[in-house]
């Protein structure tokens, strides 16, 4: 069983709605939750659009390899009406990112685990520090908590009153 760490988003149409759908997808075709942070509004990071985001982090325990989990979270996110634009960071239905799989390094044209922002992004950093602090990041070898403490990312980062 693989201990995976996923970063989920939304900034367009019912966003808890949203969160709540992907999570329901994930639990089905992906993996077991075993834990959820709260839910938490957030500033868009490098991005032009006056919309909010929703953001939360998940842990799963899945039987899928790297590679076949990101197949099966491109495909959820596809199903939900993801649409992409190409380069660049646009408002978006629904956003699922690997921040960590267990504790490998994953560095192909596919994929890049763990997720190369991690410890640039607050919206990142503040859901993954409720449910994993202590967790050292493979490449940089700190824990989640310390990478929150040293993050300079300013975007605003609010936990809401949502419940899932």
């Amino acid at each position: 069983m693989n201990t995976v760490f996923l970063s989920i988003g939304t900034n367009i149409g019912q966003r808890e709605e949203n969160i709540a759908a992907a999570i329901m997808e994930i639990e089905a075709g992906a993996g077991h939750v075993r834990a959820m942070s709260g839910v938490y509004e957030t500033e868009p990071w490098e991005m032009n659009t006056a919309a909010s985001f929703l953001n939360m982090a998940v842990k799963i325990e899945t039987l899928l390899s790297p590679h076949s989990l990101l197949e099966t979270l491109l495909d959820i996110e596809t199903r939900m009406g993801r649409m992409r634009h190409g380069q660049g960071y646009f408002p978006r239905i629904i956003d699922i990112d690997i921040l960590f799989f267990d504790n490998q390094i994953i560095n192909d044209k596919h994929l890049t685990v763990p997720h190369p922002l991690i410890s640039y992004r607050r919206f990142v950093l503040e859901p993954l520090a409720c449910i994993a602090p202590l967790f050292i990041h493979p490449v940089i070898g700190k824990p989640v908590k310390s990478l929150l403490e040293s993050c300079t990312d300013k975007h605003a980062v609010r936990k809401t009153g949502i419940t899932l």
